[in-house]
């Protein structure tokens, strides 16, 4: 584990520094450091003026210092003379409690007094489209059924290789990469880790990708549903809590249902007492709510829920529990904040454990086809707004985020729904103009 950075330049002839943190709206900031000047950056941190990014600051408040945490240096593989690395906000000597990877950090820290070591993977979806955002980017990516398409995983085979062959030289453990069930969409698979690296990882993944794609003359979206009749991008979480020693799953017991042990299930039940609240941050936009609550698609199915309910291996529910000692939260969609999704995770499920909560009935049917049988489950929220008003309802969630974070969230997410509320649309002339 790095732990200077200064000499991290010297082995590795490193000559900037991109010291990077994410704002409220999962914007990535950074500043390029010269690599002679990052000894004191690492002790005193980057100045930034936090009100001209999304945080819930003034132009009156001070500097906000992005402090840089060595442990997390990514060398750029596809530019080797620049190395990113994760930083944490200071003002005035203390943190700022909004910022993401510090929120994270507390409940982390949170978790880890009760014992639980919390460990993810994260299927992070994008596509692959022309640099004006308009279309897909392979005009021969048409088929209805795309999924895991041989012919059109191979045309983008310079692009995904690339990709994946820096995640190995990373030494992430990329196991799989795929076309997805939308035409121009794409998914790379690398192995789970603790969920601070494993949110590192995710926003170092998504400025990757969109690096590699530009020097490819395409781009890349994570927008959650970019194209109307095609499946959005999902975000799904793999879930798993280990003991102090980190070799343990504690989430793991072949004598329980699904293998899921009581801690598992209660944590579970965290996940599914709080899931209308937490879609406020695994699914932070407005688009986002066009993917959890679409129509069919013209693949035949949305792959993403709109009820709030579990099962064992079935894809066409909330969670899903696939194999013993874990589960999978199929909610969060590509949009979702890398370092406010698990947190929000972490936060729902330690309050699950320390309740006992139940998770409820277990459904096995296909909800695609039947869930309208279902008459006992929460719907999830239908747009931004009713998540909004479930979190800032959620007075246990917000508290275990932490206060700060909460308030500043909601004010800012609410400006955002009221500047979208306020914009003027061409669906309004259509519908009105003649009334």
């Amino acid at each position: 584990m790095t732990t200077d950075l200064a000499e991290f330049a010297r082995a590795k002839n490193v000559k900037y520094f991109m010291i990077s943190y994410t704002d409220l709206f999962s914007g990535q900031r950074a500043k390029l450091v010269p690599a002679q000047a990052i000894a004191d950056m690492q002790k005193d941190g980057a100045g930034f003026a936090g009100f001209a990014t999304w945080l819930d600051l003034t132009p009156a408040h001070p500097d906000m210092l992005a402090v840089p945490d060595p442990a997390s240096v990514i060398q750029l593989p596809w530019k080797p003379e620049v190395a990113w690395v994760a930083a944490n906000c200071v003002m005035d000597d203390k943190e700022v409690g909004q910022a993401p990877r510090n929120t994270l950090k507390r409940v982390i820290e949170e978790a880890a007094r009760d014992g639980m070591h919390v460990k993810t993977g994260v299927e992070a979806e994008f596509f692959l489209i022309s640099p004006d955002g308009k279309a897909i980017s392979d005009e021969y990516d048409t088929a209805s059924k795309p999924c895991y398409d041989q012919q059109a995983v191979m045309r983008r085979y310079d692009v995904i290789a690339e990709i994946c062959d820096h995640m190995l030289a990373l030494g992430w453990g990329p196991y799989q990469n795929d076309h997805e069930d939308a035409n121009g969409q794409f998914e790379m698979n690398w192995t789970f880790d603790h969920a601070l690296a494993t949110a590192d990882k995710h926003s170092f993944f998504k400025f990757m990708v969109k690096s590699i794609a530009e020097k490819h003359g395409l781009r890349a979206t994570f927008m959650p549903k970019p194209f109307q009749g095609l499946t959005g991008n999902g975000c799904h979480a793999h879930i798993s809590v280990w003991d102090e020693t980190g070799k343990t799953n504690v989430f793991a017991d072949n004598a329980m249902e699904l293998g899921l042990s009581a801690k598992g299930k209660n944590f579970l039940g965290g996940i599914m007492k709080h899931a209308s609240a937490l879609a406020a941050i695994t699914n932070p936009t407005v688009n986002s709510y066009k993917r959890i609550n679409a129509p069919r698609t013209i693949s035949g199915a949305t792959w993403a829920p709109n009820t709030v309910t579990w099962t064992g291996n079935n894809r066409t529910h909330m969670v899903r529990v696939p194999g013993p000692g874990r589960f999978e939260l199929r909610l969060p969609d590509g949009a979702a904040n890398p370092y406010l999704l698990q947190a929000v995770i972490i936060a729902a499920g330690l309050d699950g454990i320390r309740s006992k909560a139940d998770p409820g009935k277990r459904y096995d049917i296909d909800m695609y086809q039947f869930g309208h049988t279902v008459t006992d489950a929460p719907k999830l929220p239908l747009n931004l707004l009713d998540a909004l008003r479930e979190f800032d309802n959620d007075k246990s969630l917000k508290t275990a985020l932490g206060e700060e974070f909460s308030s500043a969230y909601l004010k800012l997410k609410q400006q955002e729904w009221n500047s979208y509320a306020s914009h003027f649309t061409q669906w309004e002339r259509d519908h009105t103009l003649d009334i």
